[in-house]
């Protein structure tokens, strides 16, 4: 005898409710639940249509996200939206064809697929270079740019700041910078981590009530935590006003691990003009202009542990985020975030110093593909074992 979906009920095969769906014939007792059967199925079609639109996403993927890493929550929510899905031995199980609709995808709730759950919120996304002809920076300069626009202003004090190591070449050293000059040293990346907040606090303590801080995701967070919590730092904080300049980060990577890579590619750090990792490559261009293209896994031993947790690649939490990646070669994709941040970026376009325009579907749908990557790498399965391998369990028992 069949079941009624809605209501749960068995009824006789006789019913003169029913409705095909899917290749199969549901059954119904009443007009009422084949109403709201009806409705449920004409909201699940137009969602699969406009899914379809999009990335083609299969239970596949599902699986290999979400359910073999452990993280299900066995909701239902995949089984509730698709006929072909069921919970078998306590997981999702495709038990039919799998046409690559999404709707599995999009309906769990530990997948990440909307641009705010992947980037945050922003108010425009734009691809960006400097204007100004002698500028050298990473990409297209514009964390440079910016910060001499501000500067030239006087719309803030200083920058807080990473500057190479003059002693040790590539070595990143926090910088309080307050002159045009100490802003153009500070160009270019290094993928080594910097301690910035001691120099953000020095700057507070010199008396600089307006300071623009530039750092990767983990140090913008440090910053806005000390702002929302700054149990016995209110006399600085309540100070100062910071404009929060946000670097794109996958990864970063011990200083000696670096050094000792490329010394073994026959690379003295003395000899680098510039790094750069694009596309899974840790690109190297001598002072004589010559290049290496080394694969990042060279690197894996010396990544920074934190950097295994960490699920922002784009600074959440900036008044403007900066990156590589989106944006063509020698563009800066830029994210304006907060007011602040939007007006001083638009006004620096507006007086000369950067060229801007928006950034493309296209051109932003790579920054969300990359970070997608950055915020499932803690679902990973392997990564996990690793990662537990590395407490001694005696750690919890205290």
């Amino acid at each position: 005898m069949p079941l009624d979906p809605i209501c749960k009920k068995i009824i006789p095969e006789n019913s003169e409710y029913i409705s095909d769906y899917g290749g199969k014939t549901y059954y119904f007792c009443s007009p009422e639940c084949k109403q709201k059967f009806d409705v449920l199925e004409k909201s699940v079609i137009r969602l699969k249509r406009n899914l379809s639109e999009k990335e083609k996403i299969s239970f596949g993927k599902l699986k290999k996200d979400i359910i073999k890493p452990g993280i299900c929550t066995l909701c239902g929510a995949c089984a509730s939206s698709c006929e072909y899905i069921t919970i078998e031995n306590g997981a999702p199980k495709l038990v039919g064809p799998c046409k690559a609709c999404g709707v599995c995808y999009y309906q769990c709730p530990r997948t990440i697929t909307t641009e705010e759950g992947l980037i945050g919120s922003f108010r425009y996304a734009y691809a960006a270079k400097s204007a100004i002809p002698e500028m050298k920076g990473q990409d297209g300069g514009v964390v440079t740019s910016l910060l001499l626009y501000a500067l030239d202003e006087g719309l803030i004090d200083c920058a807080v700041v990473t500057t190479r190591s003059k002693e040790e070449p590539w070595k990143p050293i926090p910088k309080v910078a307050k002159t045009r000059e100490e802003i153009l040293e500070s160009g270019g990346s290094i993928y080594s981590h910097s301690m910035t907040l001691e120099a953000l606090m020095s700057a507070i303590k010199q008396g600089m009530h307006s300071i623009a801080f530039v750092g990767t995701s983990c140090n913008i967070d440090a910053v806005t935590k000390m702002q929302k919590s700054s149990y016995g730092l209110l006399h600085l904080f309540m100070r100062a006003k910071i404009l929060k300049l946000g670097l794109f980060c996958m990864d970063t990577f011990a200083y000696e691990g670096i050094k000792a890579v490329l010394e073994s590619y026959g690379i003295t750090l003395e000899n680098v003009e510039a790094m750069k990792i694009r596309k899974g490559k840790f690109e190297i261009t001598l002072k004589d202009g010559k290049e290496h293209i080394l694969e990042l896994s060279d690197f894996d031993e010396y990544r920074s542990s934190s950097c295994q947790f960490c699920t922002d690649l784009a600074s959440e939490n900036a008044d403007i985020s900066f990156g590589g990646v989106g944006s063509p070669k020698g563009w800066t994709t830029v994210l304006t975030r907060s007011a602040i941040g939007y007006e001083i970026f638009n006004e620096a376009v507006d007086n000369g110093y950067i060229e801007a325009r928006h950034l493309t579907d296209e051109e932003l749908e790579k920054v969300l593909n990359l970070a997608k990557m950055k915020k499932v790498q803690m679902y990973a399965l392997h990564m996990r074992q690793k990662v537990g391998k590395k407490w001694d369990k005696s750690y919890f028992l205290r």
